[in-house]
């Protein structure tokens, strides 16, 4: 009769056991829950402060730029243009160094009428302009005939439209295009774009850098879309972006300035 008894103390010991096991188990799954929360926090607070202060190292780079080339731009339709392409430039520089393989960045200020020089190639590394201003076409999509300034800016194919924002310059190519009912032959700079949204068709709908003969000194024509220089120019100043250099196309559009992913990117 006293069997039962003892195998049900015992039963009820191991009982105890597991139970006090578990409690145990289970206190420590709780310190050790606590602690790796503990850790993610610190964690999150280093990648905190690390990002602040890689966004900190690209405001005064952006910074630096802005005051060294600002004064040797002869004119610009709007104070932020600057700001805004070189903030563009560090930015999507840090994201994806491997990409940006040279530091020629050509800038276009497409809020100048077509009339006046407003393209750019700055050397972001020694800070120097390499050439500028020059003359540049927009897209004949973006402004009706007879005006000069682009209003209307589009990334949809079929639009002819000149794409704002940032791109990365692909390679070099034989370039052919139509002007006055003939046929002429330039350089051609494919361009990848990298403002989401704005110019990411830029690629498949053909908008390329090039030279063509309706760009001369003191005048513009117009384009499919295409940040279109002189030939010569083109044939001088393309093989130095190919590969890695980058192209920023501004006008003074605010939606596109407060969308843009790499305008903001690198303010503090």
């Amino acid at each position: 009769m006293k069997l039962p008894y003892v195998n049900s103390m015992l039963l009820i010991g191991s009982t105890a056991v597991l139970f006090g096991t578990a409690g145990f188990v289970g206190t420590g799954n709780a310190t050790q829950t606590f602690l790796p929360t503990q850790g993610l926090g610190a964690a999150a607070s280093v990648a905190s402060v690390s990002k602040a202060t890689a966004s900190n190292a690209l405001a005064a780079r952006a910074k630096t730029a802005l005051a060294t080339l600002s004064s040797a731009v002869h004119r610009l339709s709007n104070p932020h243009a600057l700001e805004a392409a070189f903030n563009s430039y560090f930015a999507f520089k840090s994201a994806h160094p491997d990409q940006v393989k040279k530091p020629y960045l050509y800038f276009v200020d497409y809020g100048l009428p077509s009339t006046q020089p407003r393209g750019y190639v700055f050397d972001m590394s020694a800070l120097r302009i390499v050439e500028g201003p020059f003359t540049v076409a927009h897209g004949r999509g973006s402004a009706p005939e007879g005006t000069s300034v682009p209003t209307r800016f589009s990334n949809a194919f079929g639009s002819a439209a000149t794409s704002l924002g940032l791109y990365l310059a692909k390679a070099t190519y034989a370039f052919t295009g139509s002007s006055a009912g003939g046929a002429y032959h330039s350089i051609g700079l494919k361009l990848a774009g990298v403002s989401h949204g704005f110019n990411d068709n830029a690629l498949a709908r053909g908008v390329v850098a090039h030279g063509a003969p309706y760009v001369t000194p003191s005048k513009a024509g117009r384009s499919k879309g295409c940040p279109a220089m002189e030939p010569a120019r083109a044939q001088r100043l393309l093989p130095k972006l190919a590969d890695g250099g980058m192209v920023f196309l501004f006008a003074p559009n605010s939606n596109w300035m407060s969308n843009d992913p790499w305008i903001g990117a690198g303010e503090n």
